[in-house]
């Protein structure tokens, strides 16, 4: 029976950031990894490829769509497959460089593969083999969901985890959720040349975003060509000749969608079933997700869980990463260190992408009817004019009881890249009057947070461009 430090359950940002803080600490350390390999979800089956599919069909399509007069660029093919091959390599060689190389170098680290279960307060067992730790960290992650559709297994259907590595393009496809990862889907095949519907359930798409920019975003995909039903109450799949069908009924009517492939974008389940929490009194909610402290603490004061098998607020590579390094500093050394999640980014990599920060706490002024907040479009921004793509816009919130800025919500090519200064105005509690008297480079897009925070004093239309 080997004894450890630390065992860590998982393979992805989050053990891999928690093994790597360990080994710093030079604890005794096991890596136990099942399912997906080293890396996890986000290299193998999430940022990674989706995000190289995603720049080839923005690369396409601003190659025909680019705006500029007398430019004529022609796209003289466009093979599907290579396109896939070379995001597959891609997801190896990253996999490759930084996870199994760096595993390799964590000295002491030791991975093993295999499933891992609880059996007692300190032990678990994989591949027959009992292994003790005096703490735990559970970084087993998500699945996709598949809802309860009748038919739908018998039809079949790819996650994003199929669609990465389709062997043909599909001619048409229905994707079934307007979250982010639908939504990226969607336009990346659309764009593709797949005539794409998206079905979704509720009254919007990305539920999380402020409408202003969430319409504007849906303008832009239907103009590319996607069709977007919401309040979509889906009631079967069934196949009609070589093709998969959807019933669903919308604006009090029964209609039907088919195509060659169902894509299922419907949110994630955390991936808690076989470790036998409650053998050693970890509770779990209702949607399987492990109930963790500030801290990342569960209810069991040896175990703690990070990313995506936690009921964290924000589940992000980004978070999850900090979180494992949080968790091993705090079950190793008994330190109290947390995040700041209402600090914390979000992008939507559509294109235009949607960024946010700060989105819980602004989104709580406005229900409560005080949040003082301004909507902005990019035909403000001298940058965007140039770029001819003036169909962002940019949100901003300010609290009502002083000029701090709370949040900020960004639609706009790059908009992940902004929203990085966003965060720093959230996270350092910046004012209007902060963000007026800076000096941002003229002419950038970024321009656009400091002409939002001027519109909370003046008329933008009627403001040079070197104010």
């Amino acid at each position: 029976m080997t004894k450890y430090d630390l065992i860590i359950i998982g393979g992805g940002a989050g053990a891999f950031a928690a093994a790597i803080r360990a080994n710093e600490l030079k604890a005794k350390t096991a890596m136990i990894n099942a399912g997906l390999p080293l890396g996890g979800t986000c290299v193998n089956v999430g940022c990674v490829p989706s995000k190289t599919l995603l720049w080839a069909g923005e690369t396409m399509h601003h190659a025909k769509h680019h705006g500029i007069p007398g430019l004529d660029i022609e796209v003289k093919n466009f093979d599907f497959q290579k396109v896939v091959q070379d995001e597959l390599s891609l997801v190896e060689k990253l996999r490759i460089e930084k996870y199994e190389k760096v595993l390799k170098n964590l000295e002491h680290v030791v991975a093993i593969e295999g499933k891992a279960k609880f059996v007692s307060e300190n032990e678990v067992e994989v591949n027959g083999e009992k292994l003790v730790a005096e703490k735990f960290i559970i970084a087993t992650g998500s699945t996709a969901n598949v809802p309860p559709i009748e038919g739908i297994r018998e039809v079949g259907f790819v996650t994003h985890i199929e669609a990465l590595k389709m062997p043909k393009q599909p001619k048409e496809l229905i994707v079934i959720g307007a979250g982010p990862v639908g939504l990226e889907f969607a336009q990346m095949f659309a764009r593709f040349g797949t005539k794409v519907t998206v079905l979704q359930r509720g009254p919007s798409i990305l539920p999380q975003v402020e409408k202003p920019l969430t319409d504007r975003l849906t303008e832009v995909l239907k103009k590319e060509g996607v069709t977007i039903i919401t309040n979509a109450e889906i009631t079967k799949a069934y196949k009609a000749g070589n093709k998969k069908v959807i019933a669903f009924t919308a604006e009090g009517k029964e209609q039907t969608v088919e195509a060659d492939e169902i894509l299922l974008a419907a949110g994630k389940t955390a991936n808690t079933e076989g470790l036998n929490l409650g053998a050693v009194g970890v509770e779990v909610n209702d949607r399987k997700s492990i109930v963790v402290t500030e801290t990342l603490q569960t209810t069991n004061p040896a175990i703690y869980a990070v990313g995506d098998v936690t009921n964290a607020p924000a589940r992000y590579e980004t978070t999850a990463g900090r979180e494992g390094t949080l968790a091993a500093e705090n079950a190793l050394k008994g330190a109290t260190l947390s995040i700041d999640y209402d600090t914390v980014p979000f992008t939507v990599f559509t294109d235009p992408q949607i960024a946010g920060v700060g989105t819980s706490e602004s989104r709580q002024m406005k229900e409560q009817g005080i949040c003082n907040c301004r909507t902005i479009s990019f035909e403000n921004v001298p940058k965007a004019i140039i770029m001819h793509r003036t169909e962002g816009l940019i949100h901003m919130a300010v609290d009502t009881k002083s000029p701090k800025i709370v949040g900020m919500q960004i639609l706009a090519p790059n908009a992940g890249e902004l929203i990085a200064t966003g965060m720093m105005i959230v996270k350092n509690k910046n004012t209007i009057d902060d963000v007026v008297n800076s000096l941002p480079m003229f002419p950038t897009l970024s321009e656009a947070i400091k002409i939002a925070a001027l519109s909370f004093t003046k008329d933008i239309s009627k403001l040079s461009c070197c104010i």
